[in-house]
């Protein structure tokens, strides 16, 4: 027994196994399984009730969370003239096209989010076997390819968490850091789960949303009660 399984299982005392708990007191929970030395992530997971497979159960989407992630977010944009200047005022950290193309293919990547203007997108799929791997392709469904890039730095840079259903229909995404009050935590876990109910397929039977849970990036997961997960509209 190494000695984080020893203070893994001090937490899991902490955790009623047993039970799935409302959202507030899932927060208040999560917040006393703090034990890292760094400001951990608030981790939602979510199992809904779709078949990925189909093209008409695919959940994917974005959503700026009201109290951001508490994450520096890297934004680079692959826009010429006009929209390249539009993107430098917003705040990108790096704005180019062919320049910006060659050092992805030279495996330089230093940023978190790639937001690109349609007219580029030619350029950019000369990449997309390397961008897509890590999560990186621009796509319409996130805002990423758009002729706004303004917004889409803004986005990006204020609290955006893309997601996407995965091959067992699992969610999963950031909320936050351990560090942020109650409020703020229980602002974004609200914002996040509204925005899965608004992307539910029509095609989708059943419970929407079969189970979730809530955890930090190195503790236990705190159930959630999935009826007030699905009531939120």
């Amino acid at each position: 027994m190494g000695k984080n399984s020893k203070r893994f299982n001090e937490l899991l005392k902490k955790v009623d196994s047993n039970k799935n708990y409302l959202l507030e007191e899932a927060v208040d929970t999560v917040k006393t399984l703090a034990s890292a030395k760094f400001d951990e992530t608030v981790e939602i997971a979510l199992k809904l009730n779709v078949d990925p497979r189909h093209a008409d159960q695919m959940v994917r989407g974005s959503v700026v969370l009201p109290s951001g992630t508490g994450k520096t977010v890297r934004v680079a944009v692959i826009a010429k003239d006009a929209k390249a200047d539009e993107a430098k005022k917003a705040g990108a950290d790096i704005v180019g096209d062919d320049d910006l193309v060659e050092n992805i293919q030279k495996g330089i990547i230093e940023f978190d989010v790639l937001i690109a203007t349609p007219n580029l997108m030619g350029l950019v799929g000369k990449v997309g076997r390397i961008l897509g791997p890590k999560g990186l392709m621009p796509n319409p469904k996130t805002g990423t390819v758009t002729m706004d890039v303004a917004q889409a730095v803004n986005n990006a840079k204020s609290g955006q968490v893309n997601f996407r259903v995965d091959k067992q229909g699992n969610i999963h995404a950031g909320l936050g850091k351990v560090s942020f009050t109650k409020e703020q935590l229980m602002d974004n876990l609200n914002t996040f789960v509204r925005a899965i109910n608004k992307h539910k397929p029509a095609a989708a039977k059943g419970r929407y949303i079969k189970n979730g849970a809530l955890s930090l990036t190195m503790s236990p997961a705190v159930s959630l009660d999935t009826q007030e997960l699905i009531d939120l509209k």
